[in-house]
């Protein structure tokens, strides 16, 4: 069966990224994708946009690399605009809002927070129409994406948190963090494995013929202290929200609630 590695939310963890691409090669997988938000919040945004772009064959725009290609005002997004530069920022400005392919006769669709855009959140306790409305029309799209019809799976990111539901016989699943996991201090990924469209069509005559499909969760554990030295010795902004979020797990806006 074919692997692929669905990454999100590098988030400027180097640390993290590199424990993260370590265990992908130790498992033989070649192929990854990833749901964006490359920059921000830990120190280096450069190293993380460089490697995923060496690294990943599949790359989609998130809400921060959006924020910070545009530079949107404030401190949080104008640091990492500046230490980018106009190469790495015109590469965020342009990722695609979403990815579609086809994997053990299942239509799969990438995107990094929505179907309908990188701002709206969906979190798995929101209600059913919500979480169903991943399954609805994109708001931006190409005409192969828009003939690639309703999609069997979503996978996104953005809420750091990993988590699976079925819903109406559809599969929605988030990918977590690699660089800021909100649920555990541990990066997060996942896996797909199933049969390509083209080996499906060898093997039964028709691509869209379902066949085995597994999801796997994993979870790596990095060296949270070595990053949290990174981040002391960086000039980038709220990096004590960042040390506290990295080392704890829970979100910045919860912290001592």
């Amino acid at each position: 069966m074919e692997q692929i590695a669905i990454v999100s939310d590098i988030h400027g963890n180097m640390t993290a990224w590199d424990a993260v691409l370590e265990d992908i090669r130790k498992r033989g997988i070649t192929r990854i994708f990833c749901l964006g938000d490359l920059v921000g919040k830990g120190p280096d945004s450069i190293s993380a946009v460089d490697r995923v772009r060496e690294n990943c064959e599949v790359i989609v725009r998130g809400n921060w690399d959006e924020l910070v290609a545009k530079r949107q005002p404030g401190p949080h997004f104008e640091w990492h605009a500046e230490s980018l530069g106009e190469e790495r920022l015109s590469y965020l400005a342009a990722l695609p809002f979403s990815y579609h392919f086809r994997l053990s006769g299942r239509r799969i669709r990438l995107v990094h927070a929505s179907s309908t855009s990188v701002y709206h959140r969906v979190q798995p306790w929101d209600s059913l129409e919500e979480r169903m409305g991943m399954f609805g029309a994109i708001s931006e799209s190409s005409s192969e994406e828009m003939d690639a019809g309703e999609p069997d799976v979503v996978a996104y990111g953005d809420v750091h948190n990993a988590y699976l539901q079925y819903l109406n016989g559809k599969l929605l699943f988030n990918v977590g963090s690699v660089g800021n996991p909100l649920d555990l201090p541990q990066a997060s990924y996942c896996i797909l494995e199933g049969t390509s469209e083209e080996q499906a069509e060898l093997e039964t005559g028709a691509p869209s013929e379902p066949l085995p499909f597994n999801v796997q969760f994993v979870r790596v554990p990095y060296d949270i202290e070595a990053e949290v030295s990174k981040a002391l010795q960086s000039s980038a902004p709220n990096m004590d929200l960042y040390i506290n979020e990295i080392r704890t797990g829970v979100y910045r806006g919860l912290q001592g609630k």
